[in-house]
């Protein structure tokens, strides 16, 4: 446990779910836990006792990247977790594959429709179709143009074409549309829609008031920052800025909140109600990195212009492999962005041809 989660509240301690398990978080809420290959190796996903069109069954939130492995989680949980019940719906909290990958395969095994923010929902199924944001010769030229030119990188950026559709082979070809302030009426309750940008394209969290439950997705996030980046798709962007304007309209929720976060432990809850513990604190805590990856930012373009490439060390003190690297450069463009849009950094294009940034 890092310095800044010992601040938070964990209610479960360090117990978790095992794969194909579930553990009930509240009344009605259980909490799963899928695989992932990647250094993040997990993902939280859950279940929402529910009733719908005069059926008794479960809500799917979120849903794991499409392999092997998470087909044969879901399996067992299947068997064992859902009280010979049936799934009624699922709704994913963004487009991003460890959250989408197999809705396609859950919405048809058991007939039922997708929730999610029709901006997520066309963008999956525009990467399902294209490398756009997602890796391939666009990504590629887009990291060169912030100065990630080593042949090796560049080469395998290139080769990643069909990296999101790897994960998420195919999308729902209909869906149900969450947006901000829609209520979406689940086991007798209404969870509260939450839209939040920065992380991905339209991002929903689910409130539920009277329980006083969070699904926050990966908005809130209790031991890593959520991933803020720019991408090929959009490579003008000011993503950190609209993170954490989406943070400050979360931060309104009820001090006693319980947060389920899509990666590590659900945390905050009845004793975090003191405002200390709890979603109030982490929030203040990634206000304060950022606050100090800025900082950091206008000091290294103070000593000499620099591209994104060369604030990876600055930003990031630890080896990444290239899976990270895709995600960390997006980051520094982020940050830099987020600067360069206050006017308090300048970007001219150097003798390499890569964008610089210098005090205005």
């Amino acid at each position: 446990m890092n310095r800044l989660e010992q601040q938070l509240h964990f209610p479960f301690g360090d117990t978790l779910p095992a794969p194909g398990d579930a553990l009930e978080v509240a009344p009605g809420v259980r909490w799963l836990r899928m695989p992932l290959p990647f250094a993040l190796d997990h993902v939280n996903l859950w279940l929402l006792r529910d009733r719908l069109d005069g059926r008794e069954g479960w809500t799917i939130v979120d849903c794991g990247i499409d392999d092997a492995a998470t087909r044969a989680a879901w399996e067992r949980v299947f068997e064992t977790r859902l009280d010979g019940l049936p799934v009624l719906r699922v709704v994913a909290t963004h487009m991003h594959p460890d959250h989408l990958g197999l809705a396609h395969w859950l919405t048809e095994r058991w007939g039922c429709g997708l929730w999610i923010s029709s901006t997520d929902w066309l963008a999956a199924r525009l990467a399902v179709q294209s490398t756009l944001g997602h890796g391939g010769v666009s990504a590629a030229e887009h990291f060169a143009r912030h100065g990630l030119r080593d042949p090796e990188a560049q080469r395998k950026v290139r080769a990643r074409g069909s990296y999101y559709a790897s994960m998420v082979p195919a999308v729902p070809a209909r869906h149900h549309r969450l947006m901000d302030g829609a209520r979406l009426r689940i086991g007798g309750r209404d969870w509260h829609c939450i839209s939040g940008f920065g992380h991905a394209p339209e991002h929903i969290a689910l409130h539920q008031p009277e329980a006083g439950v969070l699904i926050s997705g990966d908005m809130v996030l209790p031991r890593i920052s959520t991933n803020v980046g720019v991408t090929d798709g959009e490579p003008e962007a000011d993503p950190l800025r609209l993170y954490l304007d989406s943070l400050e309209r979360l931060a309104t929720l009820p001090p006693g909140t319980l947060v389920l976060p899509s990666h590590g432990r659900p945390f905050g809850g009845a004793p975090a109600a003191g405002g200390t513990g709890g979603l109030q604190t982490r929030i203040a805590q990634l206000r304060t990195h950022h606050d100090e990856r800025l900082a950091e930012v206008m000091a290294a373009c103070a000593e000499a212009p620099r591209n994104a490439a060369e604030l990876l060390p600055v930003l990031f003190r630890r080896p990444l492999d290239l899976h990270q690297t895709t995600f960390a450069i997006g980051e520094a463009i982020a940050h830099l962005h987020a600067l360069w849009f206050e006017g308090r950094l300048e970007r001219r294009v150097g003798e390499d041809g890569s964008y610089r940034f210098a005090p205005a």
